[in-house]
């Protein structure tokens, strides 16, 4: 993976990525797919880690109306085909804060929470946020 990878819109009515995967957050995935199996991404904004995303087992962690999903990503395979969607889910009040950001997930040596799947790796997953003017709004 060279390249940014963007999500799927999945808010009603945008037609434009808010999230997207850094290279060296797709590869580590991939490997945490591996591993895991399918995957999913929450931003609480809240305790802990704060405003790093938190990456679980799709499902684990369950999502309801306090959330929302910004966008789907279709996660490569290392063959360029695909290992499946991996959705990423923000509360709906740190939304309120961010609804104005272009989101890029990135990955930095260090220990991450001890509730999101890659801190054995040594990593943690970490937002990269630019404020810009999205269409329509």
């Amino acid at each position: 993976m060279d390249s940014v990878i963007e999500s799927k819109p999945k808010i009603p009515g945008e037609e434009f990525s808010r999230v997207a995967l850094a290279p060296e957050a797709g590869e580590l995935l991939r490997l945490l797919w591996g591993q895991h199996g399918p995957l999913m991404f929450h931003q609480s904004g809240g305790c802990c880690d704060g405003s790093s995303p938190m990456c679980f087992p799709a499902g684990e962690f369950k999502t309801g109306d306090a959330d929302v999903l910004l966008g789907t990503f279709e996660l490569p395979d290392a063959d360029g085909g695909t290992l499946g969607e991996l959705d990423f889910w923000m509360s709906r009040e740190q939304f309120e804060y961010w609804k104005h950001t272009k989101l890029t997930v990135d990955v930095v040596a260090g220990r991450g929470s001890g509730f999101s799947v890659e801190a054995p790796e040594g990593k943690r997953f970490l937002i990269r946020s630019e404020i810009i003017a999205f269409p329509g709004q």
